[in-house]
């Protein structure tokens, strides 16, 4: 069951387009690890703007990714790639449907 999820913003620094993609691509293989994470979605919304969207069952699930690997990435390395800190959103799931699963 999918009850929270979480949007975050980000803007790349001119010139670090493709090494913000690539951060984003590499973050799903620690995503990978993490239980709690249902679903993962790492996108490209213009030149400059980047995001992550996923989905949990509860909050504790997504205090759990805030805190894991990829949060901590995103604090060690968002002074270099982004123009601005990253803007976070937590969300409440009114429906959904995944693989196999809704609600």
């Amino acid at each position: 069951m999918i009850e929270v999820a979480l949007s975050v913003i980000v803007q790349a620094k001119p010139g670090k387009e493709k090494d913000v993609a690539d951060f984003l691509r590499g973050a799903r293989s620690i995503v990978e690890q993490e239980q709690g994470t249902q679903a993962w979605f790492a996108l490209q919304l213009d030149k400059s703007t980047f995001g992550i969207f996923d989905v949990f069952p509860n909050d504790d699930a997504r205090r759990t990714h805030l805190s894991g690997g990829v949060g901590q990435a995103l604090a060690a390395q968002g002074g270099e790639l982004f123009s601005a800190e990253p803007s976070i959103q937590n969300i409440n799931v009114l429906a959904y449907k995944l693989p196999g699963e809704s609600g």
